[in-house]
């Protein structure tokens, strides 16, 4: 025997499926843009240790005065 589906069921099947892309696609877009911004939170960090470290070596050369030379290098 052959089963029939209705026009409802088949439109809700329709609706259903489509809700159901349409989350798996915002997903992954969401994983997508939370990766990016990680990323850059990573770089922005790393940049500013480097900036920190920068400011630090020239308090350290300025407090050294002018002409001496570092023996160590």
């Amino acid at each position: 025997m052959k089963d029939h589906i209705s026009k409802s069921e088949i439109r809700k099947d329709a609706i259903q499926d489509g809700v159901e892309a349409t989350t798996h696609a915002v997903g992954a877009a969401t994983n997508i843009v939370i990766g990016a911004v990680t990323d850059i939170a990573k770089t922005v960090g790393g940049l500013a240790t480097d900036l920190f470290e920068i400011r630090e070596a020239t308090k350290r050369a300025s407090a050294d005065g002018p002409g001496e030379a570092d023996e160590s290098l």
